[in-house]
């Protein structure tokens, strides 16, 4: 199973910005999946999560209100819709799966994780 994230780029302040995180290879049946970041000399973080059925998303509060998390399970693809970008969201956010349809924010719950995409938001 290879997770792909892309979408990733140098925005300015303000700038929207989506990531798209891309499911091939042997399938594994229900997954959730989350998205984590981290920002430069810091630990890995998360950001947000959704469910496999798409009903249940949890955001971290860093990001609430203003980043959006969805799937498309017929293309395999999940995507993180990031809006009114701040510096502070400079970081490089990676996509990971858990074998459970149940979201999780803990690193340690999911088993599967993709190469990282860098974001860049400038002031």
């Amino acid at each position: 199973v290879q997770l792909q994230a892309s979408g990733g780029g140098l925005v300015q302040a303000g700038d929207s910005l989506t990531l798209s995180c891309t499911t091939s290879g042997r399938t594994f049946g229900s997954h959730s999946t989350g998205w984590f970041r981290q920002a430069p000399g810091k630990e890995r973080e998360f950001v947000a999560a959704i469910s496999w059925s798409g009903d249940t998303t949890y955001y971290a509060d860093s990001v609430q209100g203003r980043t959006s998390i969805s799937r498309l399970n017929a293309n395999n693809t999940v995507y993180l819709e990031m809006n009114s970008l701040k510096p502070e969201d400079t970081a490089v956010y990676y996509c990971a799966a858990k074998t459970s349809a149940n979201i999780g924010t803990l690193e340690y719950l999911y088993n599967y994780w993709g190469q990282g995409t860098l974001v860049t938001v400038s002031s």
